[in-house]
């Protein structure tokens, strides 16, 4: 999947649009609601990543579960989060076409761990003899 390819896929899938906060081919991905990045795809220098290559790769960088990434980052085509936290972000990079479908697994997970969290209401306790339908209450007041 290329960088292309990628925000092709956000755009039908979560309706948003990469920004690109440092003027320069780097790119954030955020949620409309609530404006935390679910992704960054970002050009690296293959050497940064200890890659045989020469040249700037694109890597997408994900938010995943701790134990997930620990066994991820075994993988051909996975690496230590590029300048983000590396206990809850991982690189993923882009191009390798054997990725693509784990790339939309694990952005999907990324944009599931930065929604908002969801509040528990509480809802107000009962008083001892009211029914869940108020009628024991009613009856007792008339």
């Amino acid at each position: 999947m290329t960088r292309q390819e990628l925000f092709t896929w956000i755009r039908q899938q979560y309706g948003t649009e990469p920004e690109y906060p440092w003027h320069d081919w780097n790119a954030v991905l955020r949620h409309n609601d609530n404006n935390k990045w679910y992704g960054v795809v970002l050009e690296v220098s293959a050497d940064k990543l200890r890659l045989p290559e020469v040249g700037i790769i694109d890597v997408l960088n994900v938010k995943s579960d701790p134990l997930l990434i620990g066994s991820l980052r075994r993988q051909d085509g996975y690496f230590p989060a590029y300048h983000m936290n590396k206990e809850k972000w991982l690189s993923i990079q882009l191009g390798k076409p054997e990725l693509d479908d784990a790339i939309k697994d694990l952005l999907s997970l990324s944009y599931e761990l930065t929604a908002p969290k969801k509040r528990n209401r509480k809802l107000p306790a009962n008083n001892p003899g009211d029914s869940a339908n108020g009628k024991e209450k009613e009856a007792d007041e008339g």
